[in-house]
């Protein structure tokens, strides 16, 4: 027998394919919220009407508004707001954007939870990961007002009981994790990502590809996981380069998105994601990379890094995105230069003289030792780095 655990998570339901505003309008007053405060995309709130539409049709539910969440969701901005929120005496968080909006949110939840108000109190509560893999994670009582997520990227943080939040003093980000950070509900929207810049689309794309794929390489695999994981990698792999040559197809936006929730999904049956997240981690938090580009340059590579320990599998990911026979790495890098994305570390503003501090801060964290192929110093971080750069 196969042994294993399925945890599902507190998400109550995820809505698709219905206009946002209204679908939203629904479950707030399903749920008797009465003041509905909305953490949205600056840019798409002063260059499209969309946030207009939903604040229009809440009335007098809509309680408050912020619109200047930075890219890795830096601590100073998710205080700021939590603060309006809590002057706003919101009982309901809506997250109108990408993955840093997202995850601000989950912070969010947190923050009014704990009534925390300095970053010193924010420390108390993040997951600690020492160098040689031991993961801390604190306890502490759930949220009580709960978060529901509209993404406009292919992130997929919506579908996950963590968050990350960046560390300015330290250049850090760090993992805050609870069952109930989840979003309650989660509404995919084709229709406003025709806003979202097509490199961000198309980029976090390959993160929902590298959420797939690493779920699909880990050793402890199970067939309910994996068929979540090679749909997602079936849906996306056919999707995206349709998005790019049309990029008005609403069909195949919303097979990108129901493509994402595949790739997460999957993960409820305990796979671990590996080296590429990590890395990438590093990236996005201590060098403000992109967080899909950091899977255009890291995924490719770590799939080099780990084929001689789980090649069988690697076959899957080729097989699932129509390239049976092939080398995965040579799939998904071939995939990522005809989207037009970023293939090397050079490409995005790392060069090698900052390899050494990324290896080391990589070894803090928790993804990086559930690899598939064992890591065991820095040493072996560079391995990988020169593969991508």
């Amino acid at each position: 027998m196969i042994p294993g655990t399925f945890t599902f998570s507190s998400i109550e339901k995820i809505i698709y394919g219905q206009p946002a505003a209204q679908a939203l309008l629904n479950e707030v007053e399903r749920l008797n919220a009465k003041k509905v405060f909305l953490i949205v995309s600056g840019t798409m709130n002063r260059t499209t009407d969309e946030v207009l539409k939903i604040t229009q049709l809440l009335g007098p539910l809509f309680s408050g508004l912020y619109d200047r969440m930075p890219s890795h969701t830096p601590r100073e901005a998710v205080l700021e707001s939590s603060a309006l929120a809590r002057r706003a005496q919101t009982d309901l968080i809506v997250s109108f954007g990408g993955g840093s909006v997202t995850d601000a949110g989950k912070l969010m939840q947190i923050c009014l939870r704990h009534n925390i108000q300095t970053s010193e109190q924010l420390d108390q509560y993040r997951t600690r990961v020492e160098s040689d893999g031991k993961v801390t994670s604190p306890s502490f009582e759930g949220p009580l007002i709960r978060q529901i997520a509209i993404p406009t990227t292919l992130s997929g943080g919506e579908f996950q009981a963590q968050g990350g939040c960046t560390d300015t003093q330290s250049k850090m980000k760090h993992s805050f994790r609870h069952p109930l950070i989840v979003p309650k509900i989660t509404i995919l929207d084709p229709l406003p990502t025709l806003h979202t810049p097509m490199w961000v689309w198309l980029s976090t794309g390959v993160r929902a590809i590298d959420h797939a794929t690493e779920g699909l390489c880990y050793p402890n695999d199970n067939p309910v996981s994996d068929a979540h994981f090679i749909k997602a990698l079936n849906l996306l792999s056919q999707a995206l380069p349709q998005v790019f040559n049309d990029p008005k197809d609403m069909k195949a936006r919303l097979d990108c998105q129901l493509g994402v929730m595949l790739a997460m999904k999957g993960r409820e049956g305990g796979a671990q994601m590996g080296a590429s997240h990590s890395i990438g981690h590093v990236l996005g938090g201590s060098f403000g990379v992109a967080h899909g580009f950091t899977s255009c340059v890291m995924l490719p590579a770590v799939l080099q890094f780990n084929r001689d320990v789980n090649h069988e599998r690697q076959k899957k990911v080729a097989k699932a995105m129509g390239y049976p026979g092939q080398e995965a790495f040579a799939v998904v890098a071939s995939l990522i230069a005809k989207l037009g994305l970023p293939k090397t570390l050079t490409e995005v503003g790392i060069n090698e003289d900052q390899f050494d501090m990324i290896a080391h801060k990589a070894m803090h964290g928790s993804w990086l030792h559930t690899n598939p192929k064992k890591i065991n110093s820095p040493n072996d971080v560079l391995k990988i780095l020169r593969f991508a750069s």
